[in-house]
């Protein structure tokens, strides 16, 4: 098996990436979650999953909110 998607979470567009990280922290607020900038290993499963549906759920709202 190869190792060659072994990166599959980078950012394609490097401009983006601050972007996303203030993405995160909000989805963060929103659920609840206390995410520092940088290291945030010590978050549970279950944070770190709260934090990632809420990104998701706002993405799909807002490519729902583009096809009105």
């Amino acid at each position: 098996m190869s190792n060659s998607n072994s990166s599959s979470n980078r950012i394609v567009v490097p401009e983006a990436k601050e972007a996303m990280n203030r993405f995160k922290m909000e989805a963060a607020s929103e659920v609840g979650v206390n995410l520092r900038q940088g290291y945030n290993g010590d978050l549970t499963s279950r944070q770190a999953g709260s934090i990632g549906g809420q990104m998701v759920k706002k993405m799909i709202e807002a490519y729902e909110n583009s096809m009105k």
